[in-house]
Parts: structure tokens; C-alpha cells; sequence
């Protein structure tokens, strides 16, 4: 049989096995997870021995200490796999859920109700915890699984599919529930993401190459997960030794994990006081700190070495603010302030965690809302700031204003609305607000670096917001010639 054949074969046993689990009760489904949790428990021994043989071929490799810790297993990380797999059991069912419920003009009753997948194949690398999770999510929501592990943590994953899915038939559930791809060739990856009728969905999760080339390459459809672009910013506001304690945790718990630290970022009014303890804590912990100019003149005043054949500090360019370091390496960047913080995370994050130490719940509220904030399509928000005019716009000649009956009338010294936001974008220009105000010229420049393909137009217009409103309120017409 040829591997096509095989990976063929075990999608259809997959996908008889779907059509029965998803008649499955919530009992049934979650007795079945119990005892899948029971089973991890009583299997660890075998488990944490199948690991030992996959360290040690990995260390044989030259892996890097980062991967070997995603690689390994001992008991304790076994049992963990088992909680886990009991908290799901305990989560609410997620089937049959209606969403959406109403009754058509003709008396027909139409309900919009959750449902299974079918089979859903989940595709990743060296985190043989992943094999458990995947499995447990996939038991929960009524879909048949097949997983595809990285060939680094191949015995680890293979004994613990077979562990799972032996505790999965004796709960009751059908054969084919739980399935692995056990074989090492990196062609299977490609032959179970072109199984279109067998495969309802695939999940790679794991780094950017993976991603991308499941994206690129699946003939069935994909979930696209995103990587671990983890940003830390330390709010002017920060207590300074809460701050370090958590840039330690962040970044050197455990470099390997998805949700470990990759970029610092410091608020530049606080930086000098701040980044000297930290810069010295990932020094002692052996992390390279890639950082901005500013970074690298305070890692130098504090006796760090930005130069030589082991330097403490690097200069960091555009490509480190978008990495995922795994590893003990760290990007750090000044910004001026929340804003930018947030414009920074928007523009590099990757949607995973994003952390703010701050004093100031505002300051806390506005990071947690703009960085995590997209559009109608997923899109992150690029948010920009435009300044207010310096000093209030007074209404001026109210006397020379005439009234609409019924209106209450105007009066000198009344407040107008002078907003810059009240601007007119046409084809090549942009046509701005002023008012005479000393902010006029910063918010043409400002406006400028919003739109750096159009002409910024300034025009007078004080008087347009004494009648309420402003430029993009007005219609401009030409008469046809």
C-alpha cells in the first residue's frame, strides 16, 4: 500500500467513524473524555518512556533547548494533559446550540443549530501535548480527529494517540474517533490536506512555515491559527519592580512556549529608570536583547555591551519586531507613549497575548480594547492620532447669523465644535479644517502622515463652525457646463 493509499484509507475509517459520533450524547462524549483523562494517568510510565527515546534522538539532532523543552514529558506534565481533558469534559456542550430561531411568512419554523464538523484533521509539531488537547476538543464537539504530529515527537505522539483512542472505543465511542498518522515522511502532511470529501477541515498548529504552507497548499478547507508574536508594554505609569518581575517571568519561564515574551516594549518617559534592571536580569539569564537606538545608549550607560563576538545588546531592524524568537532572544523598543504602544502591537502582533503593566486602569482598558480591536474581516485597526485645536473655537458675530423660526438664538462667546477630524478626503487631496489656532499647522502635519499619497489642503474655516459642522458636511457642486 502506498502512502497515499494508507493516509486515504485512515480518512475514510475517520470519516464512517464521524457520521456515528455525532449521534453521541453529551453523556456519552463526556464519559468518554473522563476516561481518556484516566487513561493518561495510568499510561504515564509508557508515555514519559516513549518521550525519553524522542529526547534523546532530538538532542542527538542538535534541537535547540527551546524546542526540547516543548518536546518534553514527565509526569507531571502527563497529569496536566489529564486535567485538561477533565476541564473540557466539564465545559457546556457545544452542540446543539440554537442560534438563531424564527418563523417564516408560510408558518415554516427555521432554526439555526451547532453541529459537528464531520472530520477534522489537525496538523502540528513538536508539543505532544497537543495530540491530548486535540483530541479532547475534537471528542467534546462531536468531530472524528485525525492527527498529524511533528516527526520529532513521533513515539510520544503515537503512544499517546493509541492510549486515547483504546479509552475512547471502551467509553463507547465508535472506532475511527481518534486516529494518528504515525509515519515520519512529511509527504503525508501534504496527501491528508488534499483528502477534499474526506477531510471537512484541517488546523495546522504550530510555527509561520507550517502555517502558511497548509494555507498555501490545502484542497480542503483551513482554520488558520496564528503564532506567538507576544508583546509586554511597561506603561509610564508601571511600578518599576513589578515591571521586571514580569519581563523575567515573561520572557525566561520557558522560551519555548507560544505564549512566552518576544517584545518589549517601554513607555520612553520611564525608560531610563526602567530598562537598566531588565537589560541587566536578560543579560544574567543569557537572553540577546535586540533593541532600538534608544535601548542600545541606555544598555551601554548601564555597562552592557552592544559591540564584539558576544554582545549583551544588537541593533534591532524591522524583521525582529515581527519574530517569534522561541528562544533567548528578546526585541525592546521606547515608544512615546500608549498610543504608539498600541499602533506598534497592531502593526506586528499576531493576535496571541499582549500584556500592559500599568498603574493607570485607563491607560490598562484603552491598550486591552485598540490592540485587540479589527474590522468587519478580521483586519487589525491601525488607529491615528489627531491633535485638538490648542485653545476653544468662541462663536464671533452671532448678531450677523440669522435664525431659523422655532431655533433658540445664537449668542458671542457659545463654544462651536472645531474638530480637524472634519475633513474631506478627494480624489488626490485631502482638504483640512483650521481655524486659526496654533494646532493648525500640527494637524496638517499629522493628517500627512495619515495619507502620504495625497495633498493636504489647508482651509480656513472658523467661521463654516460657527453654523455647525464643517467641510465633510458641505456639498460642492458644479454646474454641467
Amino acid at each position: 500500500m502506498t502512502l497515499e493509499e494508507e493516509v486515504r484509507e485512515l480518512a475514510k475509517f475517520a470519516k464512517a467513524a464521524s457520521v456515528k459520533l455525532a449521534q453521541a450524547t453529551t453523556e456519552e462524549r463526556n464519559g468518554a473524555l473522563l476516561a481518556m483523562a484516566a487513561a493518561l494517568r495510568a499510561q504515564a510510565p509508557a508515555i514519559v518512556e516513549a518521550n525519553g527515546e524522542d529526547m534523546e534522538a532530538a538532542r542527538a539532532a542538535g534541537t535547540t533547548e527551546a524546542l526540547l523543552d516543548r518536546l518534553m514529558l514527565d509526569e507531571s506534565r502527563v497529569f496536566a494533559m489529564a486535567d485538561a481533558l477533565e476541564e473540557v469534559a466539564a465545559l457546556p456542550d457545544p452542540l446543539g446550540v440554537v442560534s438563531l430561531e424564527s418563523t417564516l411568512y408560510n408558518g415554516i419554523e427555521l432554526r439555526r443549530v451547532s453541529v459537528p464538523l464531520g472530520v477534522v484533521a489537525m496538523v502540528y509539531e513538536a508539543r505532544p501535548n497537543v495530540t491530548a488537547d486535540a483530541a479532547g476538543v475534537c471528542v467534546k464537539s462531536g468531530n472524528a480527529c485525525i492527527l498529524r504530529g511533528g516527526s520529532l515527537a513521533a513515539r510520544s505522539n503515537e503512544v499517546i494517540a493509541d492510549v486515547l483512542a483504546a479509552a475512547a472505543v471502551e467509553a463507547g465511542l465508535p472506532e475511527g474517533s481518534i486516529c494518528a498518522v504515525t509515519t515520519t515522511d512529511r509527504a503525508a502532511t501534504d496527501v491528508l490536506m488534499g483528502l477534499h470529501g474526506l477531510v471537512d477541515v484541517l488546523i495546522p498548529r504550530g510555527g509561520a512555515g507550517l502555517i502558511r504552507h497548509c494555507v498555501e497548499h490545502a484542497r480542503v478547507p483551513v482554520i488558520e491559527t496564528g503564532t506567538g508574536n507576544c508583546h509586554v508594554y511597561v506603561h509610564a505609569s508601571a511600578d518599576p519592580a513589578m515591571a521586571r518581575d514580569i519581563i523575567k517571568n515573561a520572557k525566561c519561564r520557558r522560551y519555548g512556549v507560544c505564549n512566552a515574551a518576544e517584545t518589549l516594549l517601554v513607555d520612553a518617559a520611564v525608560a531610563d529608570a526602567v530598562l537598566p534592571p531588565i537589560l541587566t536580569d536578560m543579560k544574567e539569564a543569557g537572553v540577546l536583547v535586540h533593541g532600538d537606538t534608544r535601548v542600545l545608549a541606555i544598555a551601554e550607560a548601564a555597562g552592557l555591551s552592544a559591540a564584539g563576538d558576544a554582545p549583551d545588546v544588537v541593533l534591532a531592524d524591522e524583521a525582529d519586531w515581527e519574530t517569534e524568537y522561541l528562544g533567548p532572544e528578546l526585541a525592546v523598543k521606547c515608544v512615546e507613549g500608549l498610543q504608539e504602544a498600541i499602533d506598534h502591537v497592531n502593526r506586528y502582533g499576531t493576535k496571541h497575548s499582549e500584556a500592559i503593566v500599568a498603574s493607570d486602569e485607563a491607560a490598562q482598558d484603552a491598550f486591552r480594547a485598540l490592540s485587540q480591536a479589527t474590522d468587519a474581516k478580521g483586519r487589525r485597526l491601525t488607529v491615528h492620532k489627531l491633535c485638538l485645536t490648542k485653545k476653544p473655537c468662541y462663536l464671533e458675530g452671532a448678531e450677523t447669523i440669522d435664525a431659523v423660526e422655532g431655533t433658540a438664538p445664537r449668542e458671542n462667546g457659545e463654544v462651536s465644535i472645531a474638530s480637524y477630524m472634519n475633513f474631506l478626503i478627494v480624489n488626490g487631496a485631502v482638504i483640512a479644517p483650521q481655524y486659526g489656532d496654533e494646532n493648525d499647522r500640527l494637524a496638517i502635519q499629522q493628517l500627512q502622515q495619515m495619507f502620504p499619497d495625497r495633498q493636504i489642503v489647508g482651509v480656513q474655516t472658523r467661521e463654516i463652525a460657527f453654523g455647525g459642522g464643517n467641510i465633510h458636511c458641505i456639498t460642492q457642486q458644479q454646474p454641467k457646463a
